[in-house]
């Protein structure tokens, strides 16, 4: 492991800079405000606004006013307004990226390419149509079904990816029709303001709105009568709550934890996979729902992974993402830092630590990749959610054996196979109980193919035209060519 000591600043300086919340077309102040920390020095470098129960009922409540002429506007007018917010978002490229860094930790390239997903996932999005279907048409009748708007989404979003996961919920939600809450998490609240500040004059008041949130507000907002739809991307434990929240009844998408399995199978080039799983399982910090964290290897091949593993983690560069030389950034904010911590020792004590194994001394949340082998299942390292940069090798002898053992868990988000032999993998991955299998690749989303959990894993999908229809509700128009009367 290289740590990379000093940041390159090259940033804009944000301590002056207010950051304001979108409320019924207005950019306005919080009822209170907060420090937003960078974690690359545990310092403050901004302020955010924080909303009170009154300003988030202000904001669902014009939410609800505006989509009464929202859902009337058509298709062109939609598509139009979604363009315009592309090009903003295109031309503040350099400045989004910086702050997504400043607030998140991770690598600069990193949040540029998240910038780029966002635009990217926000064009396909406005490409596509939601047409009426006609089931039958004969002399007798016609069946058409019609997908109509929910009314107010609720979106509440996450710290690992602010900026495209607020981008990819509000596009399909204004195409369909629905006006929205927009909810960040408390840690990275900068990039939702940036949203409201280049929306606010191209939506009439009210089609979206932008709530900052000091960790109080969120089950407030989920409850809301006026939400029709929440949007949640988190942990399982707070999925099962939002889906149990408020006396009427919402239509959820979940998009939760994971606990997801790379399988590598006996014939695989061991350095050309060991790296691509390093790649996905220590990607951004270990801190996304999809990264590899439980990694099974035939015992032939153990000792040979292991060691190629932990040469990997060995040599990564650590340090502020700003600087444009370091591969991996710190911990997202302290309680992660402190669960990071408190997986280090669970190593420690049920596992042998081959590479990482100890925070980094120095200012912000830095912690070495760990790699982690000679470990049980049982241990909380294995058969938890680790979200941390902390990853277990297992070994395995038999294909039947590790298929039961990678299924052996409540989560089903995603899982791979690694293999010379495709169509063996392929046959493997069949049997793997996740929304997704990859074969010899890991966490290949794009726009137009569906995402989404099995088991405690979420409900619902996100993405291509299904990720669209889950913001609609079906109209079926059943109508009767022949007119009768009583004679």
């Amino acid at each position: 492991m290289t740590l990379q000591m000093d940041p390159v600043r090259t940033s804009i300086d944000l301590s002056d800079r207010s950051f304001k919340q979108l409320i019924d077309g207005r950019l306005l102040d919080g009822a209170s405000s907060q420090p937003v920390i960078d974690p690359a020095t545990g310092e403050a470098f901004a302020v955010a606004p924080v909303a009170n129960e009154s300003q988030a009922n202000e904001a669902c409540l014009a939410a609800a006013r505006a989509f009464v002429g929202w859902q009337k506007t058509t298709h062109g007018d939609r598509t139009h307004i979604l363009e315009q917010i592309a090009v903003r978002i295109e031309d503040r490229r350099p400045e989004i990226a910086q702050i997504i860094t400043l607030e998140n930790g991770k690598p600069i390239a990193e949040a540029e390419g998240d910038v780029d997903a966002a635009v990217t996932w926000l064009r396909y999005f406005n490409s596509l149509r939601l047409d009426p279907e006609v089931l039958r048409e004969d002399d007798e009748s016609r069946i058409e079904v019609h997908r109509t708007p929910l009314g107010v989404v609720l979106a509440i979003i996450p710290w690992n990816f602010p900026f495209f996961q607020t981008i990819y919920k509000l596009a399909p939600a204004l195409l369909a029709g629905n006006t929205i809450v927009i909810k960040p998490a408390p840690t990275t609240p900068l990039n939702a303001m940036v949203v409201a500040e280049i929306v606010h004059d191209l939506v009439p008041a009210g089609v979206v709105n932008v709530v900052g949130d000091g960790g109080e507000i969120g089950p407030f907002l989920s409850a809301h009568p006026a939400i029709a739809k929440v949007s949640f991307t988190g942990s399982t434990a707070v999925g099962r709550k939002v889906m149990a929240s408020g006396d009427t009844v919402k239509r959820v998408v979940l998009e939760l934890g994971g606990n997801d399995a790379a399988v590598v199978l006996d014939d695989a080039d061991i350095p050309a996979v060991a790296q691509r799983i390093f790649e996905k399982a220590f990607w951004n910090t270990g801190q996304v729902c999809i990264n590899i964290k439980r990694i099974y290897v035939h015992a032939s091949q153990y000792d040979e992974f292991c060691t190629e593993l932990a040469r990997l983690a060995k040599k990564a560069k650590i340090g502020p993402g700003l600087n444009r030389d370091n591969e991996f950034g710190p911990l997202q904010n302290a309680r992660q830092f402190q669960t990071a911590k408190n997986a280090l020792g669970i190593a420690a004590r049920d596992g042998k630590i081959i590479a990482g194994g100890n925070v980094i001394d120095r200012p912000g949340y830095f912690v070495e990749l760990t790699v982690v082998r000679d470990i049980e299942e049982t241990s909380p390292l294995v058969a938890e959610e680790t979200f941390a940069p902390i990853r277990s090798v297992l070994k395995y002898d038999d294909v039947d054996e590790v298929i039961e053992r990678a299924n052996r868990t409540d989560y089903g988000l995603g899982n791979s196979v690694w293999g010379s032999d495709v169509g063996r993998a392929t046959t493997v991955a069949r049997q793997l109980e996740s929304g997704t299998v990859w074969v010899n690749t890991h966490s290949a989303v794009a726009p137009d193919v569906p995402f989404g959990g099995r088991k405690q894993s979420g409900l619902g999908v996100e993405f291509g035209i299904d990720g669209l229809l889950e913001f609609t509700d079906s109209s079926v128009i059943h109508i009767a060519k022949k007119a009768y009367s009583d004679n």
